[in-house]
């Protein structure tokens, strides 16, 4: 009996020492598993940048609790923003200096391999469904090759603190997170992805400005209450908020581009503007209206800008765009539609002008509602003010005449 109970004695010993040798060698098992791959390439198989003819970034708006993909491929011999109606990609060395920053990216010191803290690093995966999360979403890009075969694919978290270049990344589908060294920041904005200056102008290339403020009198087709404003260069007219004017001009940006009716882009390129339904019915659901004789009225008014290159601009102001991908929980955005065009006035600006005609042909424009009440103060003023009044009653609005089969004259400028 006294063996007997030596014997229990003896294993449960053992056992209490087995589990405390357990205790103390799983945490140091742990720590030694987190480093099992440390300093590995994270894409082996990804060993040229010029493979990559597609990247996709997503980005996560917290604010409107919404992720916003851009995706850029090459098709047809040329980039384009594919996830942006096909626009052209005019800044292409963004993808390349993105691919070159995933070549080669090492894994450098892993940090973590709990879900728990992936908010913390900011490397919550921006198209994860499953996770509740508003905050800690990271920027997930991708790059393929010409076959849609993934080349890299990362989730790129944020920047580490104190320690210059660093940042926080992980795998798709993994837990691991990562610290490593690189400069890749990819962009998911439309505007960095576009030639920064629409316009193609500087501000002392501004001569002159007359900015129209109208009503449109879509009954009749025509213009009432006309305010115009004219402002040259080193005149007295020339004040501060002119010199905004010309500043806003020479940095102008798009937020975004929709494509006009192929059959009303050609008619703009020839000036050989028809009075069709389509045409009629495009240009009015964002704010633009053709008179029976032939001119191009906007519901904002419009900008012409006169400059020393021999061309001549002018911006039409239209509604503001309704975007149908924010949360209903999303502060309301003032973006505006803007059609413009161009046209020479002197020999030396027929290259440009023809140039920028093309371009500007294809496309209704947005800016931002901050570009349009820079550029259009009085209007952007009145508006406010609008909407800080009660809705008042009154008559519905008329329709704008119907389609002639006859085509009007050239759109006036």
């Amino acid at each position: 009996m006294n063996n007997e109970l030596l014997r229990t004695g003896l294993f449960a010993a053992a056992a209490i020492a087995l589990a405390g040798a357990a205790a103390y060698i799983e945490p140091e098992a742990s720590r030694a598993e987190i480093f099992s791959d440390a300093g590995e390439i994270f894409f082996p198989n990804f060993r040229d940048v010029m493979a990559v003819k597609a990247i996709e970034v997503v980005d996560y708006d917290e604010a409107e609790a919404t992720a916003r993909p851009l995706k850029v491929e090459f098709r047809k011999n040329r980039w384009t923003i594919t996830s942006h109606s096909d626009y052209p990609a005019e800044a292409r060395d963004r993808l390349a200096k993105t691919a070159s920053a995933l070549l080669d990216l090492k894994k450098d010191s892993p940090v973590s391999d709990r879900f728990e803290d992936q908010a913390a690093y900011g490397v919550i995966d921006p198209l994860d469904a499953r996770n509740p999360s508003l905050s800690g979403r990271g920027k997930r890009v991708t790059l393929r090759d010409a076959g849609g075969a993934v080349l890299a694919e990362l989730v790129l978290g944020n920047a580490v603190k104190d320690k210059a270049g660093y940042r926080y990344v992980r795998l798709p589908g993994q837990k691991r997170t990562y610290m490593v060294k690189t400069d890749a920041d990819p962009s998911a904005h439309f505007a960095d992805w576009v030639e920064a200056n629409l316009l193609r102008l500087t501000s002392t290339d501004v001569a002159r400005m007359t900015l129209n403020s109208y009503q449109i009198d879509e009954q009749f087709g025509r213009v009432a209450n006309l305010q115009r404003t004219i402002m040259v260069r080193d005149k007295e007219n020339w004040n501060e908020q002119a010199k905004s004017m010309a500043s806003t001009l020479a940095s102008l940006r798009v937020a975004g581009a929709r494509p006009k009716p192929p059959e009303l882009a050609q008619q703009l390129r020839t000036k050989q503007l028809a009075l069709t339904l389509d045409t009629v019915m495009s240009l009015r659901q964002r704010g633009y209206f053709i008179t029976p004789a032939g001119a191009l009225l906007s519901n904002e008014g419009e900008l012409i800008v006169e400059s020393t290159k021999g061309v001549n601009y002018t911006l039409r102001f239209g509604e503001v765009v309704s975007d149908a991908t924010a949360s209903a929980a999303a502060k309301p955005r003032e973006d505006r539609y803007l059609f413009v065009m161009v046209a020479a006035k002197s020999p030396e600006g027929g290259p440009l002008a023809e140039s920028l005609n093309n371009k500007f042909a294809d496309w209704y424009y947005v800016i931002s509602g901050t570009d349009f009440a820079r550029l259009h103060p009085t209007r952007a003023a009145q508006l406010k003010a609008l909407k800080e009044r009660p809705p008042q009653p009154g008559p519905p609005t008329a329709l704008p005449p119907a389609p002639s089969s006859q085509p009007p004259p050239p759109p006036k400028q």
